[in-house]
């Protein structure tokens, strides 16, 4: 299989809207992948290629509000982007798909792995899927709501935020940078902004302080993968892998892949 085979993007129309996808071919295993917050279909870009070459069929999809989808003013709960996954699993006929969620998106697919289950044949929770926000002692909705604001991008040309994006990931090739800048519309005038307003970026993070996934754990019957990397410090790692620990013996049919945190550099 070609790997250097670019994906098929189109539209497809699920509950009077149109969804974006990225569809690379195979005869094997169908895959469905959901992106995170503020991103987009195209961050998997590389790992569909694998899973094709491997010789599986697989969909990427931009979320409602995301990406190249459409953008309607409401509809950000687990509700309704749950509900859109499972019309579009029907709609494209995909044969009970492997679903993949990375982040806000792994707890989107854990979502609908508790209340769908049979639209499924395998869970995959990608450093999501176990993000309580609201499970930490002391957190209250009004300091999330400020440490999760977006910060303010709108109107930076769109050559300065490549370079701030080459700055923040010197080991990124374009490639990868053209994939991240993929959640953002660049306007006529060469500035950026991102696809996903704030409004609806604000509607998403308050959906994520109320859902408790705690509570949705054993209800998923699906052969699940949690897999998590790294955390940018010690104790973010440690808060990770204390709610993978909790996921893990929650969900019957889960296991766990962890890659711990290993400090760059050891002070003195």
């Amino acid at each position: 299989m070609d790997t250097t085979l670019a994906p098929q993007v189109r539209r497809v129309p699920v509950r009077g809207m149109e969804l974006s996808i990225r569809e690379w071919p195979g005869q094997g295993r169908d895959f469905l992948l959901v992106h995170g917050l503020a991103s987009n279909a195209r961050t998997w870009n590389l790992v569909a290629a694998k899973m094709s070459e491997a010789g599986h069929h697989v969909v990427a999809v931009d979320q409602r509000g995301h990406g190249l989808s459409d953008k309607p003013e409401t509809g950000y709960g687990f509700d309704d982007v749950c509900t859109d996954l499972t019309a579009l699993i029907d709609a494209m006929s995909l044969r009970t798909p492997v679903v993949c969620g990375q982040s806000w998106g792994g707890n989107v697919v854990l979502e609908l792995a508790a209340r769908w289950p049979e639209v499924m044949s395998g869970l995959v929770m990608v450093d999501g899927g176990f993000i309580d926000l609201s499970g930490a002692p002391g957190v209250t909705w009004e300091q999330i709501a400020v440490d999760l604001k977006p910060p303010p991008l709108a109107g930076t040309p769109r050559v300065q935020m490549m370079e701030r994006m080459r700055g923040f990931h010197a080991g990124w090739n374009e490639e990868q940078l053209e994939m991240q800048m993929a959640n953002f519309e660049t306007m006529e005038d060469g500035a950026i902004r991102p696809w996903l307003t704030l409004d609806r970026h604000m509607q998403i993070v308050r959906a994520l302080w109320d859902q408790k996934p705690s509570q949705l754990y054993e209800r998923v019957v699906t052969p699940t993968l949690i897999a998590v990397a790294p955390a940018p410090d010690s104790p973010r790692m440690m808060r990770k892998e204390h709610e993978v620990d909790e996921a893990s013996k929650g969900i019957k049919t889960a296991s766990a892949l962890v890659q711990r945190f290993q400090p760059r550099h050891t002070y003195r």
